[in-house]
């Protein structure tokens, strides 16, 4: 088996063990724009007691599984299988630091388009690091940034699996008059504008991030990013409570969108416990 294979699978072993890698809900998706087919569908269903369904995530550090090395930071991705019921399973490989364009040069989307089924889900949030000036990672929003888009839309219908575009979530910044500002440019309207062209279910993560941001205000909405008693202040990242909220905005507009059925979410009004994040020891940098 070749090196990189064999890393993709240590991974996937790493975190399944963690109680938050993977949880589990139901079932074929719902009508919804960019749903598989009927075909896809009926080969879905013959397959689905080996291979439940899966939701796969792709994106930015604001999603991603974080370690022990990095508590209290959390992803809304470690925060989203509470939100989700059995046997439906989340998968994330959400990465630190990566953009549209980084996701795919390293190899991301291959590991997860080499493993992904017929009527799973690839939920695809970026914007965040898209915004750098490092070449090798940034993006312009109504040219690259939509051009990579596309192929992680093109990838996973072409194996018959749901992909669901998610604008990124908002930071925490506000004006002198306590207003929630929007830092993420026109990279949410160019992955709006794509979701409608390619007929794609689009969670408006963006508009619900600042919305909530602007409902707390500047002093309770920091309860939710990365201030600690040790002085970080980070207006970025989120602590548990933040990436509790953030994930249940996703399982509410997957839900809303109809890429999941009623039986497929639970518990969209409670927030995730604090005693169910934990952070697992930190996989090795090789894997």
């Amino acid at each position: 088996m070749p090196a990189s294979m064999t890393r993709r699978f240590l991974l996937a072993a790493l975190l399944a063990t963690g109680p938050l890698a993977l949880a589990t809900a139901s079932a074929a998706p719902a009508a919804a724009p960019g749903r598989a087919d009927p075909v896809v569908r009926a080969v879905s269903r013959t397959t689905r007691e080996q291979h439940p369904r899966r939701i796969y995530i792709a994106g930015d550090s604001t999603a991603a599984q974080k370690y022990a090395d990095a508590a209290p930071e959390t992803g809304w991705g470690m925060a989203l299988p509470w939100y989700v019921a059995p046997p439906v399973e989340v998968v994330n490989h959400a990465m630190n630091g990566r953009s549209s364009r980084s996701f795919i040069a390293e190899g991301r989307l291959a590991a997860i388009l080499d493993v992904i089924h017929p009527g799973d889900l690839l939920l695809v949030q970026f914007g965040h690091n898209d915004q750098k000036a490092d070449p090798a990672i940034g993006t312009e929003p109504w040219t690259t940034y939509r051009s990579f888009l596309r192929r992680y839309l093109d990838g996973a219908r072409q194996r018959g699996a749901v992909p669901v575009l998610l604008t990124p979530a908002e930071r925490r910044r506000f004006d002198a008059d306590g207003n929630a500002v929007a830092t993420h440019g026109q990279y949410p309207d160019a992955m709006r504008a794509l979701a409608a062209a390619e007929g794609v279910a689009l969670i408006d993560i963006t508009a619900q991030t600042i919305a909530r941001w602007q409902e707390l205000g500047p002093d309770r909405s920091r309860l939710n990013f990365l201030f600690t008693a040790a002085g970080l202040e980070d207006n970025t990242h989120f602590n548990a409570p933040g990436a509790g909220a953030v994930g249940q905005m996703v399982a509410r507009g997957l839900l809303a969108t109809g890429v999941l059925a009623e039986r497929d979410v639970r518990r969209l009004d409670e927030a995730v416990p604090a005693s169910w994040i934990t952070w697992p020891e930190t996989v090795p940098a090789a894997t």
